[in-house]
């Protein structure tokens, strides 16, 4: 979503539960599903424990699934998300994807901008899990680094990018949230 900034910094959050299940996870789990390093050339060198994912066949209709990660992270990935939303935006909308996603150490997502249209209706919140300080989130040509522990929302339709130079991969938890009147206009279009 176009937020008419490039980052907002959503502040402090406890991700302590939720940073514990997730690096609880069997190697296999980042490996389970590949959809999104398959169907988006930008996230080759991603894996993700997918949670909640929007089928993009059937947009604008909104047809959320739980997908593997499901059973082994929403009981602390759904706090968490609440949590947020019912701090900064409007209730009522539909979380259309939730994850976690580990870029490898030495990889990069090149600059991009998310192009389907369900990105240009919900905002994209990232809640770094583990991070190290060679971590570089770059949006709309300017560098940001993110902090454990706090929570920001990325403006999706601006070309950014993340390269991960050090030697530890970093981690975070992402989740699009669509408000409601946002969900309503889809089925109005």
């Amino acid at each position: 979503m176009d937020i008419h900034t490039p980052l907002r910094h959503l502040g402090p959050i406890d991700t302590s539960k939720l940073s514990e299940a997730i690096l609880a996870q069997d190697e296999i789990a980042w490996k389970e599903d590949k959809y999104r390093q398959e169907e988006f050339e930008v996230h080759h060198a991603t894996e993700s424990i997918v949670v909640l994912f929007v089928d993009l066949d059937r947009w604008p209709e909104v047809v959320v699934s739980k997908e593997p990660g499901w059973p082994r992270l929403a009981d602390v990935a759904l706090p968490l998300m609440n949590e947020i939303i019912s701090k900064h935006y409007a209730p009522g909308g539909t979380v259309v994807r939730a994850m976690a996603a580990k870029l490898l150490s030495g990889g990069i997502i090149n600059p991009h901008v998310d192009k389907h249209p369900s990105f240009h209706v919900g905002h994209r919140i990232h809640v770094p899990i583990t991070t190290n300080p060679r971590v570089r989130f770059m949006i709309d040509g300017r560098p940001y680094q993110f902090k454990v522990g706090e929570a920001y929302e990325i403006n999706n339709q601006k070309n950014h990018s993340v390269m991960n130079k050090g030697t530890e991969d970093r981690i975070t938890f992402i989740f699009d949230y669509v408000p409601a009147e946002q969900i309503a206009a889809l089925k109005t279009a």
